[in-house]
């Protein structure tokens, strides 16, 4: 009678429960990871009230003086936010045109080599600079193109030419920016779109062989559409980053001569909030940034669903 009973209760549990019930091992296994994001992402949430107060450490969250939205008003009212926004947008952009395409490129090239151990160091070789810090691919940065000490100037005077400041020119810190993380991560930005390549079905290209098309039209025709959903949902996790720059990166790179064009949100928020200690004005900064990624990744996954593509939910 009680195993009967057990057994009718089982049955009768919410869909959810016999769900955990029947894969209680894999709910273990994926167990640390949400305690990770528990800890470290959403209980830290509770940390963006001050953004709506006048938040003193010695009163804590509870007694200091709500100011509502007068932190938000302040920042969207000050001559920095154009300029933020401006950079930050522009320095996103510029990785969402060149640096994003590069990794399916390259994939796509790296799926075309046929020796496994030729592929194999090549990956790794691709692979190796997104190990390094970004401390280190600064330090590099800056051998090269120092003015004074940088190889680059050495050997432009060593053929007549004048000293060039490339670490110093406005118009060149963008596309630096960029072209550092082309070096460090394209390389491995190019897992992801392997794994999907690999499960591609080996009959399709075979399809195609039969029609007389060669390897660009079947990476064209085959290749392409088959890994199209994949590609798809990680250009919408990247747009939800397209106000996080990276603050390592331009906190390095940044100096006197370029700040105009240096100086973003994750910079602003240091300066003014470890720096200065203006803790709420520098929360309400960061929930700005955080509101506008959510709206960007709502409404570029409601585009792809419109298109009939898979999103990210």
């Amino acid at each position: 009678m009680k195993s009967n009973a057990a057994a009718v209760n089982k049955y009768n549990a919410p869909p959810l429960w016999r769900e955990v019930r029947r894969d209680k091992y894999l709910y273990v296994l994926a167990l640390p990871g949400l305690l990770f994001f528990l800890i470290f992402k959403y209980v830290p949430m509770w940390g963006v009230i001050i953004s709506f107060q006048d938040y003193s450490p010695y009163l804590g969250l509870l007694n200091s003086d709500w100011v509502g939205f007068e932190h938000f008003e302040r920042f969207f009212s000050s001559p920095d936010f154009f300029k933020l926004f401006r950079n930050t947008m522009a320095i996103n952009v510029l990785n969402l045109i060149f640096f994003f395409p590069l990794p399916i490129v390259l994939s796509l090239m790296l799926n075309e080599l046929k020796q496994a151990v030729l592929k194999k160091f090549v990956q790794s070789i691709l692979y190796l600079p997104h190990f390094l810090s970004w401390v280190i691919i600064v330090g590099i940065t800056f051998l090269l193109l120092s003015q004074s000490q940088g190889l680059i100037n050495k050997m432009l005077v060593g053929m007549g030419f004048q000293e060039f400041g490339f670490l110093t020119k406005p118009g060149l810190f963008w596309p630096m920016l960029t072209l550092q993380s082309i070096w460090k991560e394209v390389g491995w930005g190019t897992i992801i779109f392997l794994a999907a390549i690999a499960g591609v079905d080996p009959q399709l290209y075979d399809a195609v062989k039969i029609d007389g098309a060669g390897r660009f039209r079947q990476a064209w025709h085959v290749t392409l559409p088959a890994i199209r959903n994949v590609i798809i949902i990680l250009l919408i996790l990247r747009i939800g980053h397209i106000m996080d720059v990276g603050f390592e990166q331009v906190f390095l790179m940044a100096n006197g001569a370029v700040s105009e064009v240096a100086d973003v949100f994750d910079t602003y928020v240091y300066r003014v909030g470890i720096q200065q200690g203006q803790f709420s004005f520098s929360t309400a900064v960061g929930l700005f940034k955080s509101v506008v990624a959510l709206a960007l990744v709502v409404g570029a996954n409601r585009l792809a669903k419109k298109l009939g593509q898979e999103g990210v939910y």
